[in-house]
């Protein structure tokens, strides 16, 4: 029995009984037959579906907001906006997904040569709490485009999102069996990945969790996309716009209480704008108020859960006591953790080495550019990375050293489909969104013609 429980007031929402072999046996079967269907469908027909069901998010926001915020305590604007953007990655790929899976010519010797994509059969995701839904629709839209179905384990907090999601799929009309949940612990993941219909396997999760995938796509050789953990440095050189780099820092590292895989965690500041930088923080910071999620006026909710809270607790302890200075913010009460900022943050301090998943900024200084970088790429991540600097040129040439997955030059760190995302090192591999990532789980088959 899985339960949902309010992180803000510890409430049980509802529970959930596990599935049992014989019906996950049914739904590897409904996804098999539906596969042999929908990977024929025309993307006209897919593209319509796929409208609808934008129709049906935009149609019914404010339930699904809702039923976001209480299961994992995002602020109900936040949780709006997750919704909205889930829509809008919806209407982009059916307009889009078409175009992006035309063949592929090549000039050769022969008559003719090109690449033609293929769907491969269903992709098993492996899911997490922190963006319920967008997680979600982030590897689910491309997919279901490309003609493969789709077997979703979500995070076990948020069994209610789970079945919601499904819902909205059969209800814009997609056929039985295209998008499936499961309500299943982790003792089953093998079960499914090895089942002859799963040739995919994507996660977004912990380091930890995503060695685990991996090894079991691995053995049963199917394909793998791993979006992991990530500690994105946040750097401010000394021509940078300090009042937008402060405002665009607490929003990257405050939003959805800390608890966003490509926000910054690290702020690595030139010394000489670092004591003009932190004091603008400061003020963007205390400006946040926290309290019940579903009061419109509340900008920082509690964390998902009770566990991550007391893990986030100790983190913070642990730094203080190995020399960093806790400058505001700290106080915790059940999954209410108060946003905080530590300054005097070194190499070896776990506000520096680990992902620090919560509301919680680490001031680090740097004394150059060059040093600037070599603390940037020191560390076993390399999710995203946002670089302040009024010169664009030096920004190029800073950005192409930094070992991260992506990164943006005075703007905030963030998802979109028109763009890939995904991450290098202990952050994983592969790649979700845009063209390339739709990519991801199809077959590119090369056909040569001779003459």
């Amino acid at each position: 029995m899985l339960k949902s429980i309010n992180p803000y007031n510890q409430s049980v929402i509802a529970e959930f009984s596990l599935l049992d072999d014989h019906t996950i046996q049914k739904k590897l079967d409904r996804a098999t037959a539906a596969y042999k269907s929908w990977r024929k469908e025309s993307f006209s027909v897919r593209s319509g579906l796929m409208n609808r069901v934008a129709e049906v998010l935009r149609q019914n926001k404010e339930e699904y907001a809702r039923t976001i915020t209480l299961e994992m305590g995002k602020a109900i604007g936040e949780a709006r906006g997750e919704v909205e953007k889930c829509a809008a990655t919806c209407a982009y790929y059916a307009q889009h997904s078409e175009n992006f899976l035309r063949d592929t010519t090549i000039v050769t010797e022969a008559k003719r040569t090109y690449v033609s994509y293929h769907p491969t059969g269903a992709i098993l995701a492996i899911m997490p709490w922190n963006f319920p839904f967008w997680q979600v629709f982030r590897y689910a839209v491309p997919a279901l485009m490309a003609g493969n179905v789709t077997l979703l384990k979500h995070a076990p907090n948020v069994c209610q999102t789970s079945l919601t999601i499904e819902k909205i799929f059969l209800t814009a009309g997609f056929p039985a069996g295209v998008f499936q949940s499961l309500i299943i612990d982790v003792d089953k993941v093998e079960g499914i990945i090895q089942h002859d219909i799963v040739q995919g396997v994507t996660l977004t999760g912990s380091e930890y969790a995503g060695s685990q995938v991996a090894a079991l796509a691995g053995k049963h050789i199917k394909k793998s996309v791993l979006e992991l953990g990530g500690s994105d440095p946040f750097i401010v050189l000394e021509d940078a716009d300090l009042e937008r780099a402060a405002k665009i820092a607490a929003q990257s590292r405050m939003q959805n209480a800390g608890q966003v895989c490509i926000s910054a965690k690290r702020f690595i500041v030139l010394e000489k704008v670092k004591e003009e930088f932190v004091e603008r923080l400061k003020r963007n910071i205390l400006a946040l108020t926290q309290g019940n999620p579903l009061d419109e006026k509340t900008t920082t909710g509690p964390l998902a859960r009770l566990d991550l809270a007391e893990k986030l607790e100790q983190q913070v302890r642990a730094s203080v006591k190995a020399g960093a200075q806790l400058m505001l913010g700290g106080e915790r009460n059940g999954c209410n953790y108060q946003p905080a900022l530590l300054e005097q943050v070194v190499p070896g301090m776990v506000a520096f080495e680990e992902e620090i998943f919560g509301p919680v900024a680490s001031v680090i200084s740097a004394v150059s550019e060059e040093n600037a970088i070599a603390l940037a790429n020191n560390s076993r991540y390399g999710l995203s990375a946002s670089l302040w600097t009024s010169d664009l040129d030096r920004a190029a040439h800073v950005a192409k050293e930094i070992e991260a997955g992506g990164v943006f030059v005075n703007a905030l760190v963030r998802s979109d489909a028109r763009w890939p995302i995904g991450g290098i090192k202990k952050s994983g591999y592969g790649r979700e969104l845009s063209e390339v990532g739709i990519k991801e789980f199809m077959n590119a088959k090369t056909i040569v013609m001779e003459a």
